[in-house]
């Protein structure tokens, strides 16, 4: 059954761009009805004159200053897609990646973000990715001979291999950087592209001079090195002429970082103590006999398993709950997320389980259930000037940067 959506708050520009977006085959019934909405709207228009210039559009309040104060409307975020649709799709990907020793992997991640952005709607209308395979498999080859590069000379020279890394480590934002502006320049909303305009002497600072700051003091200000790294990020991208704001508070990471911090010690220690017991009852003397290994290496798994899936969702959770909050696109909308802290570590949990137990195959299952459970719980508020919005800063950029940055560990992502 269609997924009902109000389109009697539409202008005709947007109905004509919903209506761009919807496959007639998919949605045959919502086609027709944006039809007749589009033909109603357009002989009305016909037979009205046009508002004057400046004129203030019905459900756009506005104050003295001309600035919208109040929402047109607020919509959810839907996501449309399946597991049974996307698990053809990965079982696809797969076959051919392995087939051809990893080179259709660039097709495959293609087909991939083309399905989860072309399911992603919000107001009717959906996102689209426009980056081609041949894009992705340069950049994954560049990132290759990377790679090989810093292998080759730590097989050879350990010492060479060490400085390599230390270059590597310095590019840091330069690959963040590039992957950045590739990923937004290669996402587009009702025909209108996201950009990132990050500088590298500010991504420099930021993921480096932080972090490296942090580590000296013994990670106490990682909360605001994080806080940094996502205000960047932020704050760099934009939506064709539009850029985001967001006013982030430092002391909600600190309280989220020092909570998640003391919630994974507790796990480690009150695990290790458990831990200890276990190998001491199932020793015999001073031999550590095999059930004592076995305590151990389930021990540790555990209490890794679950470190990270509560320590993380309980950070992820609070974090994007309070980035969405504090988050606005210039004039066109604004963002919120009530993702609960319980929520988010059972959803963790079991696809990491699902995925070991069904080893790999649950995979796709986890991806939907994830874009479900975040699109459910997202809200975008529809600001005056959405119609407004032009196409802005228009830079080449390629997918080198991308996947050099993906390969070293060094793609970041909001989640």
């Amino acid at each position: 059954m269609e997924n009902e959506i109000d389109y009697s708050g539409y202008t005709l520009f947007e109905l004509k761009e919903a209506r761009s977006t919807v496959d007639e085959q998919a949605w045959p019934d919502r086609a027709r009805m944006l039809d007749k909405l589009i033909a109603a709207k357009e002989s009305a228009s016909m037979s009205s004159p046009e508002p004057a210039a400046g004129a203030q559009q019905p459900g756009g309040a506005q104050d003295d200053a001309g600035q919208a104060v109040q929402p047109l409307r607020t919509v959810p975020v839907k996501f449309h897609g399946t597991t049974g649709e996307f698990f053809s799709i990965w079982i696809v990907n797969l076959a051919l990646t392995i087939a051809t020793l990893g080179i259709y992997s660039a097709w495959a991640k293609v087909r991939t973000n083309r399905y989860f952005y072309g399911n992603t709607d919000i107001d009717g209308h959906r996102f689209a990715y426009l980056a081609e395979p041949l894009q992705i498999l340069k950049g994954r080859a560049i990132a290759v001979v990377l790679f090989g590069g810093y292998f080759l000379a730590s097989y050879f020279n350990p010492l060479a291999g060490v400085i390599v890394a230390i270059c590597l480590g310095l590019l840091t934002p330069v690959l963040v950087i590039l992957s950045y502006r590739f990923k937004m320049r290669m996402t587009s909303y009702r025909n209108v592209r996201f950009n990132f305009k990050g500088r590298f002497g500010r991504a420099f600072v930021v993921f480096v001079l932080w972090p490296v700051a942090s580590l000296f003091t013994l990670y106490l200000i990682l909360p605001l090195a994080l806080k940094k790294i996502d205000q960047f990020l932020l704050e760099s991208s934009g939506y064709g002429d539009k850029s985001f704001k967001t006013r982030l508070n430092t002391g909600e990471y600190f309280g989220t970082g020092i909570a998640a911090g003391a919630i994974a010690f507790g796990i480690f220690f009150i695990g290790g103590i458990f831990m200890a017991v276990g190998i001491f009852s199932s020793s015999s003397g001073d031999e550590f006999s095999s059930s004592g290994s076995l305590v151990f290496t389930f021990g540790t798994f555990a209490m890794y398993f679950l470190a990270y899936v509560i320590a993380s969702g309980f950070y992820s959770a609070r974090i994007r709950n309070h980035l969405f909050a504090v988050t606005e696109l210039d004039g066109i909308a604004r963002f919120s997320s009530d993702v609960g802290v319980g929520e988010l570590i059972s959803l963790r949990g079991t696809n990491i389980l699902a995925i070991i137990f069904t080893l790999g195959f649950a995979f796709p299952w986890t991806k939907v259930r994830t874009a479900n459970f975040y699109a459910e719980r997202t809200q975008v508020a529809i600001l005056s000037d959405v119609d407004k919005v032009m196409e802005g800063y228009t830079s080449d950029v390629g997918a080198a940067g991308e996947e050099a940055a993906g390969l070293f560990d060094v793609d970041i992502a909001l989640g």
